[in-house]
C-alpha cells in the first residue's frame, strides 16, 4: 500500500490549493465545499476501492465526503464498467479518514494553521465512528504510557513533566478556545503549565506534540472525532499517543454508534484502537501558513504547496515542496 503515498499527496495538494483560493473571503462553507470537491475529484484517479469510514457525516450531509462513501478508481469502475479498460493496475481496498479542510474558519479568515488531510489503511485499519465530538489527550513519544484520560489534569501534567525531565511550568498545553474548556483551562493554570489557546486546528496541534522543536507538549480538550482518528493515524507513524472518548449528546447518537459496531459508547480509545491498521498512510498539505506546514503560495507561473506524508510500514516522514506550473508557454520556474 505504501506505493499509494504519492497519490494521496496529490489528493491533499489539490484540496489545499482549491481551499487556498477562497482564503480570507469569510465564507467557511464555500471554502470547505471547494476543498471537498477537489479531494473527491482527485480521489477518482487513485487506484483504490476506498471507503470513507470517518469524515463529515452520513449520506444526508452530502456534498461532503460522507461516512460510507465509496471513492477511487474501483468505485468509478463499478459505476462506469467501460472505464475498466482504462485501468492499468489493480485497485487496493482501503479505509479512509478525511478532513478536506481542517480549520475552515482559519481559511475563511486567512488565519494560520489550516490544512487538508487524509489517512488510509487496510480494511478495518481505522475506527468506524460517527461524526461526533471526542474528548482527547495527546502526547509525544516521551510521555507515552504515563497519561490517563480520567486522571486529574494536574496528575497528568506532573507525569508528563517527570517523563520529559522538566518542570510542569515548562510544559505548553494546547487547548481549543471554546467555552466548554473553561474548567479545563483553570485546572491547567492551577497546575502551573502554560497554555496556547487556538481558534481551530487541534489535529495539527496533536501532530506537533510528536515533532521536535515545535514547543508543544500536550493537547487536551474536546474536539472532533474525525480529527481524533486522523491524529491517531499520524501518531502511529510518529510513535506518539492519543487517548480519546466519544462525547454522547443524545440517545440518537448512541443508536448511530451501535449501528457502526460501537457497543460501549463510554470506552476510552487508545492510539491502536483508533488506528489499528498494520499499513498506514497519512498525508497533509498546508492551506494557510502554519507551524507544521507552509501555506499555499500563488505566483504568476503556478502555485507552490508544501505537504507531509508519513508511512507506518517503513517509518518514513517526508516533507514535500511541490511547484505546479501553469501551461503558459512563457512561464518561468521559481524556487
Amino acid at each position: 500500500m505504501e506505493e499509494l503515498s504519492l497519490d494521496f499527496v496529490r489528493v491533499v495538494e489539490e484540496a489545499a490549493v482549491a481551499a487556498a483560493r477562497t482564503m480570507g473571503r469569510g465564507d467557511r462553507q464555500y471554502a470547505d465545499h471547494m476543498a471537498v470537491e477537489a479531494m473527491r475529484r482527485e480521489l477518482e484517479s487513485v487506484p483504490i476501492a476506498g471507503t470513507v469510514v470517518i469524515g463529515e457525516g452520513e449520506r444526508d450531509e452530502a456534498p461532503m465526503l460522507y461516512i460510507g462513501e465509496k471513492v477511487g478508481q474501483g468505485e468509478r469502475q463499478r459505476q462506469e464498467p467501460e472505464s475498466a479498460d482504462t485501468l492499468t493496475e489493480p485497485v487496493t481496498e482501503v479505509d479512509i479518514a478525511v478532513d478536506p479542510l481542517e480549520g475552515t474558519n482559519l481559511c475563511a479568515l486567512g488565519v494560520s494553521g489550516a490544512i487538508a488531510v487524509l489517512a488510509a489503511s487496510e480494511k478495518g485499519g481505522l475506527l468506524h465512528a460517527p461524526d461526533v465530538y471526542m474528548e482527547k489527550l495527546v502526547v509525544g513519544p516521551q510521555a507515552k504510557g504515563v497519561v490517563d484520560l480520567d486522571a486529574p489534569v494536574k496528575d497528568n501534567l506532573r507525569a508528563i513533566a517527570r517523563r520529559m525531565e522538566r518542570g510542569v511550568e515548562d510544559l505548553v498545553v494546547v487547548v481549543l478556545d471554546r467555552p466548554r474548556h473553561q474548567k479545563l483551562i483553570e485546572e491547567i493554570r492551577e497546575a502551573g503549565a502554560r497554555i496556547r489557546l487556538i481558534p481551530d486546528g487541534d489535529l495539527s496541534a496533536g501532530i506537533t506534540t510528536s515533532v521536535g522543536g515545535t514547543g508543544v507538549h500536550v493537547v487536551m480538550g474536546i474536539g472532533g472525532a474525525p480529527e481524533g482518528v486522523l491524529t491517531a493515524a499520524a501518531l502511529r507513524c510518529l510513535n506518539g499517543e492519543i487517548l480519546g472518548r466519544l462525547v454522547i449528546k443524545d440517545a440518537a447518537q448512541v443508536e448511530r454508534m451501535s449501528g457502526m459496531g460501537i457497543r460501549d459508547p463510554r470506552k476510552i480509545y487508545g492510539t491502536m484502537d483508533l488506528a489499528p491498521g498494520k499499513e498506514m498512510i497519512f498525508a497533509a498539505a498546508g492551506v494557510t501558513e502554519g507551524s507544521l506546514l507552509k501555506g499555499v503560495r500563488f505566483f504568476g507561473d503556478g502555485v507552490r504547496v508544501q505537504s507531509l506524508v508519513m508511512t507506518l510500514a517503513r517509518r518514513t516522514v517526508r516533507f514535500i515542496d511541490s511547484v505546479h506550473l501553469s501551461k503558459r508557454p512563457d512561464l518561468r520556474v521559481r524556487f
